[in-house]
């Protein structure tokens, strides 16, 4: 798992104002870092380590609400929350094909079929939350993502 950037020259004394700038830029920065590969179904990691930016980012919104405009705050956090749901279906799916298929090999003969058949659902179900979460990751919808975080950020600093 990626492990979160400190906050550079963050100062205890310094406005809220200020502190919540810094933190939620560095958060949105590491959801959009996050972003590539996370469409790959055979490197799981990748969507994971997204989707827990997402909820740093996420944490760090809420704690900082009090510092943004509610219009802007609820304009950014609706597509960042849309995109963590999208981002936590096809995981819950990695994480059932993972723990189901360490007892594949050790598992009786007469369970295998069973368990095969149950991996085989899972990897449907994750190839169609995949497909849902691909709408979420274009070009497009990630540059209007990142124009509200900026907008965000940006009316914290006036």
């Amino acid at each position: 798992m990626a492990r979160p950037r400190e906050v550079p020259e963050f100062d205890c004394d310094a406005p809220f104002e200020l502190a919540a700038t810094r933190v939620v830029e560095l958060r949105a920065a590491e959801v959009f870092e996050h972003s590539r590969g996370v469409l790959d179904l055979e490197d799981v990691e990748r969507l994971h380590d997204m989707r827990v930016a997402t909820r740093r980012l996420r944490a760090a919104l809420e704690v900082f609400r009090p510092c943004f405009p509610r219009k802007r705050y609820r304009g950014a956090l609706r597509p960042l929350k849309a995109l963590a749901d999208a981002l936590g279906e096809r995981r819950d799916r990695d994480v059932a094909i993972e723990f189901f298929e360490s007892f594949l090999e050790g598992a009786p003969a007469a369970d295998r079929g069973r368990l095969e058949i149950l991996i085989a659902r899972l990897r449907e179900e994750q190839r169609q939350a995949n497909e849902s979460l691909a709408s979420f990751m274009t070009e497009e919808r990630l540059a209007d993502l990142r124009a509200a975080l900026d907008g965000l950020v940006g009316a914290a600093r006036r």
